[in-house]
């Protein structure tokens, strides 16, 4: 299915990483009847809000890449909130694309999908293969479900809503909030600060604080209560302390790739495409004189046609294929940032799943591969976080 240049496109979460990344990448390829909301504007977990504005904008494409995330911390302390803010968002912008005949969904989640002890590199198909890491099971359960509203409205509907698994994301707009920031934007802002603390360089401190503050802490609060909030996080004179061993070894996609990952996907690949079946509509449904699927047709809800046996893990992987370990990452920060100082881990705090290296040939199947590496991401990162702190 091809997306006329005019078609109005609703991003769900424009603002955030991804979001913003996927709005601009649009933008850049033509299409700029785009339509973003943000959250004081839609709540997208409040159904009836969710109406209103499908009512009102009636968009041709959604991209759901709105979602409560955070990293290890939040993971464990807020787990009720991961699973049903989470749940509601998708629910709601699921539901409503499809009772307002939304022609194409692209459903953003996570790789944190896979069961913590997957064969590696993890494929598609090892979703629901063994138990999921503890510390995100309740954020992994909603993504789980949000894939699978997918895959079933498609097999139910005939739908063409696609979901997109990508891992661990960083990039312009990435969030650098101590309490609840993924490993490496909290990682580059934990090494800058014990930086500016051994230079004694204030001011600099202070607009970090005035940009993002640290529980109510401030640029403007005294420097006993600036140093004695990072000390909480592991933040001190030169010196630094990362959860865990440093071991684990993470996969890193730079937000801008994901876009352009995202925008491939949804303006070139159908979910015909990846079941591998021509017209599947019509195989499912029938279809009318004019060659529109007939909704109204049942026999072959919920995939029951034997001869195509059992569709699962319609998925898409999204990542480059590399991995590095957590101490190597931190290695990369330190040499951005100029940092000379120490990194210890603190081998009682939790690690997370020890290794989440994906397999992307389907991606590559598909058209798609990275661009931007590693060694070269970090940097730009560090550029982007200097760039939003100055004065």
């Amino acid at each position: 299915m091809t997306l006329d240049k005019n078609a109005k496109i609703y991003v769900a979460g424009h603002r955030g990483l991804v979001g913003s990344a996927i709005w601009k990448n649009l933008e850049g390829r033509g299409y700029h009847n785009l339509v973003g909301r943000t959250h004081s504007e839609l709540d997208l977990t409040d159904q009836l809000a969710v109406r209103k504005f499908f009512d009102e904008e009636r968009p041709e494409a959604v991209v759901l890449a709105a979602a409560f995330v955070g990293g290890i911390m939040a993971n464990s302390l807020y787990r009720a909130d991961f699973i049903m803010q989470n749940m509601k968002i998708q629910c709601n912008v699921i539901s409503e694309a499809y009772a307002h005949g939304v022609q194409k969904l692209l459903f953003l989640g996570s790789t944190c999908i896979y069961p913590k002890n997957a064969p590696q590199p993890m494929h598609e198909d090892a979703l629901l293969t063994s138990p999921l890491e503890y510390t995100n099971e309740e954020y992994a359960i909603a993504k789980i479900a949000g894939l699978k509203m997918c895959e079933s409205y498609n097999l139910q509907y005939g739908t063409n809503y696609i979901a997109v698994m990508p891992t661990n994301l960083y990039g312009p707009n990435d969030n650098f909030h101590l309490e609840n920031s993924h490993v490496m934007p909290a990682m580059m802002r934990k090494v800058y600060l014990a930086k500016l603390i051994h230079e004694g360089d204030w001011q600099a401190i202070g607009r970090d604080m005035d940009v993002r503050p640290v529980e109510g802490i401030t640029g403007k609060s005294s420097r006993e209560e600036i140093l004695g909030v990072l000390a909480k996080y592991g933040i001190g004179d030169n010196k630094v302390t990362l959860w865990g061993t440093g071991k684990p070894l993470r996969e890193f996609l730079w937000s801008e790739d994901m876009a352009d990952a995202s925008v491939h996907v949804l303006l070139n690949v159908d979910f015909k495409d990846i079941i591998g079946i021509e017209k599947y509509s019509s195989v499912f449904y029938g279809a009318t004189a004019d060659g529109a699927v007939d909704r109204n047709n049942s026999a072959g809800r919920g995939g029951a046609i034997p001869s195509l046996g059992e569709i699962r893990n319609c998925h898409i992987n999204v990542g480059t294929g590399k991995e590095l370990t957590i101490r190597e990452l931190s290695e990369l920060v330190a040499k951005a940032t100029g940092f000379e100082g120490t990194i210890e881990f603190d081998a009682s705090k939790p690690d997370g799943t020890p290794r989440k290296l994906i397999d992307v040939s389907k991606l590559h199947s598909l058209g798609w591969t990275h661009k931007v590496e590693i060694d070269e991401g970090v940097r730009l990162l560090f550029e982007w976080y200097k760039d939003s702190i100055k004065g």
